[in-house]
């Protein structure tokens, strides 16, 4: 008994803490006995509670195990049904279309996005127009493609160079281009150089991160929930552009101040320099790349080009689907550069597999707060709520409860209690407008505050770079405050005065 008990430590939920599989088991055995004493409603918050906590502690643990454990034990105490699990899973389908094949498709596009913020990182001296550079860039592409997807650039990007800053300081060489073991190389904890390198890395990936939160808000592929919100709205494209400008573009440009002035004056453990022998082997290294740079790498840079028009047009026209988008962008990409083997397609949906299936759970939840109506009472108390305080109530109540779970988490619900309000004749086209327009933007901005807040920020935070560069849970959200408090104020009072 003792050896399987050994046997059950080592191996339940792999390598995280003894404490963090302990809490995990200890929700578990609870839930049972909770909605034995209490019933289904305050179990059900339990529940949502246990969610947000494998959220919080992502780094701990990839938060699917653990709240998907939590979910169908839930499902089992009939919480909800396995049918309205699949039911919210049916609903945003488009969602996963855009993370299964969207995340994908730009996989065989990274040589090119690589390619520019290489030359950004190496071509821009000056360090506060570098970050304004990274978060405008981080920006611009999500609003075309995907928050998610340019962050996973972006943490290529700063791995890619912490490799070849390390690789050339331990062995005096360039890495080879199939090198992607950046976390075995270890420099020694007291180099000045190296330490001034990673605080540098963190300052650009936390722009990036925020930028893609900034650029995600303006247009309808920008976050998963964008999409979800524009469908049940019948919003186009273009039409969503619009209708959150006003509160986004704002926004945006607010967001980009307050990136100049935390560099400028060094707050919030920003306005770190590159070291100037870290420059110089980057630079060497970018040009040696620039020197030994083949034909046939000229021609897949021509043809990802290509198929990048094509993906911005066919987002723009709203042609299809995004996720079928997508799914074009793999077929052309792969046709026209030689990609058919099965295994090397099936690395391009390594990325994006473990968030789809993240997401289905979040769907699980979703489907316990509706069955259980757990939000019910604050939707009422929202909408009791009379005048332009009913958006700010709106946008805040999003905002909050997306810091603290997660946005798309969050705005699937809201969006599904104003379209059930909205049908039953609760609320005017126009306030229905309004009230959709509060809970995107409630959800996509003062989400930054932490990094369970949004799928980029999680990303970020679990991926292999994180702990090279130090960059743990309260780092970020140390380094996010700035842009919370400003994109807050900021988002509010635009959600307010906008008609």
């Amino acid at each position: 008994m003792s050896k399987f008990a050994d046997l059950f430590t080592h191996h339940f939920l792999g390598r995280s803490p003894v404490w963090y599989k302990l809490t995990i088991v200890a929700f578990l055995v609870v839930n049972p006995i909770f909605l034995w004493l209490t019933g289904p409603f305050l179990t059900g918050w339990l529940v949502v509670a246990q969610v947000i906590f494998t959220l919080a502690m992502a780094i701990k643990c990839y938060p699917l195990q653990p709240g998907g454990l939590v979910v169908l034990e839930a499902v089992i105490l009939g919480l909800a049904t396995a049918d309205a699990v699949a039911k919210e899973v049916l609903a945003n389908f488009s969602v996963l279309l855009l993370l299964m094949f969207m995340v994908a498709g730009i996989h065989f596009m990274k040589d090119l996005l690589l390619a520019i913020f290489t030359r950004l990182l190496v071509g821009v001296r000056n360090k506060r127009a570098l970050a304004l550079a990274f978060s405008l860039t981080a920006a611009v592409m999500s609003a075309f493609l995907d928050a998610l997807t340019v962050m996973a650039v972006v943490i290529a990007v700063g791995g890619g160079f912490w490799r070849v800053y390390l690789h050339v300081r331990v062995h005096g060489t360039s890495p080879p281009r199939d090198d992607n073991h950046h976390a075995t190389l270890v420099a020694p904890p007291d180099d000045d150089d190296l330490q001034g390198f990673r605080a540098f890395l963190r300052d650009l990936l936390m722009h990036a991160a925020v930028g893609t939160a900034l650029g995600g808000a303006c247009t309808l592929v920008g976050e998963p929930q964008n999409l979800l919100i524009g469908s049940i709205m019948n919003w186009d494209f273009i039409e969503y552009a619009q209708r959150m400008a006003p509160v986004a573009w704002p926004a945006l440009l607010s967001g980009l101040a307050v990136c100049w002035l935390i560099e400028r004056f060094r707050w919030f453990d920003y306005g770190h320099e590159l070291p100037p022998r870290v420059r110089a082997i980057l630079e060497a290294y970018a040009d040696s790349e620039r020197a030994e740079r083949t034909p046939q790498h000229t021609y897949r840079l021509g043809v990802q080009a290509f198929v990048a028009a094509c993906l911005v047009i066919g987002l723009l026209f709203h042609v299809a689907e995004v996720g079928l988008v997508g799914l074009v962008v793999i077929v052309l990409a792969t046709a026209f550069m030689g990609v058919v083997e099965e295994h090397r397609l099936g690395r391009a949906f390594e990325e994006a597999m473990p968030f789809t299936a993240l997401i289905v759970v979040f769907f699980g939840a979703v489907a316990i707060i509706h069955e259980q109506h757990l939000f019910q009472p604050v939707i009422e108390w929202v909408l009791a709520i009379e005048g332009e305080a009913r958006y700010a109530a709106f946008f805040l109540a999003n905002g909050l409860l997306s810091a603290i779970s997660d946005n798309v988490f969050v705005a699937t619900i809201y969006i599904r209690e104003l379209e059930s309000a909205f049908k039953a004749g609760s609320l005017t086209l126009a306030e229905y407008e309004r009230l959709a327009v509060a809970v995107n933007t409630g959800t996509n901005l003062p989400s930054v505050a932490t990094p369970n807040g949004q799928a980029a920020f999680l990303f970020l935070l679990t991926s292999a770079v994180a702990p090279l560069l130090r960059l743990g849970y309260g780092t970020m959200v140390w380094k996010a405050l700035p842009y919370t408090i400003v994109l807050a104020g900021v988002g509010l009072t635009a959600t307010v005065l906008a008609e």
